[in-house]
């Protein structure tokens, strides 16, 4: 039942940030006087749709995305006069445009002449284009507010000792751990529920000061004073050097553009400190771990490529998957899932995960989107943009009238970017269902 519940949080989550990304683009286009006659969330064959005044609006079989039609996307071309285009061109990519260009215009009313998109001023262009992403990265500074003000963010607080390794290296159950490898902490007499005082004779009051000293004492026998059943006593540790994640000022990890932990040799001795408890922040937090995230998403979207070899390997092969590699909507759904119905994550956290998930997905939207390049919405906003440039360069030779990007030059190139996306989306489907990535 819990399962359910998570796919259908995620599903409803994921069909609202969809209908609000087509409406950032929609609202400002007939704003600015564009006829739009259709608003579809989903793909395919028409489930439902009701007309109110001149738009259709209605939901398709596949909740795979969206889509606002708006007429006169593409200008007619040079020497044409608006709202036609002649039937002369004989190259194969020439045909299309043509073809093209004539589908947009069969669509055209008497008095629409002055309501076609190809008009519109350059920043019009831009707002309409760039209203749908914006609207995902809304979505997301909501829903992180949403996090950090109202369920709170998880803090690791105290200094008691909440786990312990053996081994510096993995071990099959029931197997000794190999001489020379076992963990400093375990061997030195820490146990589990110990509360640490000082180590290294410098007091510690969380886990990150701990951290700290621990990590500045590598191969260097240090005092590490605990209490242990309302008594203090001191045990010697050696803290072991070896490859560990470089932490921040505030003890996150610090992660490279393609997101993978920075890692770097310090003092190790294989415990867990600490209990991690909620706790609520003022809305001031929020744009700065707004920004962090935009950040580590944008560097995992220029790495798709080739975490996309990875998935393929994984998916025809017994090797494991990236859990920090792409997933689909169909992953996250399932994610989700697993989030509500497992028993070992309290309400609170299931919550915050939940939310993550949705505010991760919505950020992932923002930034896959503004890739400049066709059928995407960066891809229009770098023709909106090219168009400015091009219309005082055009002045300057003396070109008077319009001055239009034709983008229909590019249209080879989106038929190439929406295959690949297509293949991608199937490929990552697949994976997700036959090798899906898990939280643990």
């Amino acid at each position: 039942m819990l399962f359910v519940l998570g796919v259908l949080f995620m599903i409803v989550g994921v069909a609202a940030s969809i209908a609000l990304h087509e409406m950032g683009h929609m609202v400002p286009a007939k704003k600015f006087g564009v006829r739009v006659p259709q608003y579809m969330i989903g793909f395919g064959p028409t489930l439902w749709s009701k007309k109110r005044g001149e738009t259709e609006y209605g939901v398709k079989g596949i909740p795979l995305g969206g889509y606002v039609r708006m007429i006169g996307m593409y200008p007619p071309k040079a020497g044409d006069p608006d709202g036609s285009v002649r039937a002369s061109s004989t190259g194969r990519f020439s045909q299309l445009a043509d073809e093209v260009r004539e589908q947009t215009f069969e669509e055209l009313r008497p008095g629409d002449e002055n309501r076609v998109f190809y008009k519109l001023k350059t920043w019009q262009k831009v707002t309409v284009m760039f209203g749908g992403p914006f609207m995902n990265l809304v979505i997301a500074a909501v829903v992180m507010t949403v996090m950090v003000c109202g369920v709170g963010l998880p803090k690791l607080t105290g200094t008691k000792v909440t786990s312990l390794t053996t081994c510096l290296t993995k071990v099959e159950p029931g197997q000794k751990c190999p001489a020379g490898q076992e963990a400093p902490a375990a061997s030195s007499g820490l146990k589990l529920d110990d509360v640490i005082i000082s180590v290294a004779g410098q007091k510690v009051n969380s886990n990150l000061e701990a951290t700290r000293v621990i990590r500045a004492h590598g191969g260097e026998k240090i005092p590490f004073v605990v209490e242990r059943d309302g008594r203090q006593q001191t045990l010697q540790v050696t803290p072991k050097t070896t490859k560990v994640a470089k932490l921040d000022a505030d003890g996150n990890p610090v992660t490279d553009a393609g997101g993978q932990n920075v890692m770097i040799d310090a003092g190790y001795v294989g415990l867990s400190i600490g209990q991690y408890t909620l706790q609520r922040q003022g809305p001031g937090a929020v744009p700065g771990m707004l920004g962090t995230s935009i950040k580590q998403t944008a560097g995992v979207v220029l790495h798709i490529p080739e975490k996309m070899k990875g998935v393929a390997q994984a998916a025809f092969s017994d090797e494991a998957r990236d859990p920090n590699g792409p997933i689909s909507v169909v992953g996250v759904t399932r994610i989700a899932g697993d989030v509500a119905e497992s028993s070992k994550v309290e309400l609170g956290q299931k919550v915050l995960l939940l939310l993550n998930l949705l505010a991760s997905l919505n950020l992932a939207l923002f930034v896959f989107n503004l890739i400049p390049l066709l059928p995407l919405d960066g891809g229009h906003i770098a023709g909106a943009l090219w168009e400015a440039i091009k219309r005082p360069i055009a002045r300057a030779r003396g070109v008077v009238g319009p001055v239009y990007v034709d983008v229909t030059k590019a249209l080879p190139v989106a038929y190439a970017v929406s295959l690949v996306l297509i293949g991608m989306s199937v490929l990552l489907i697949y994976a997700d269902v036959v090798k899906p990535i898990t939280i643990q």
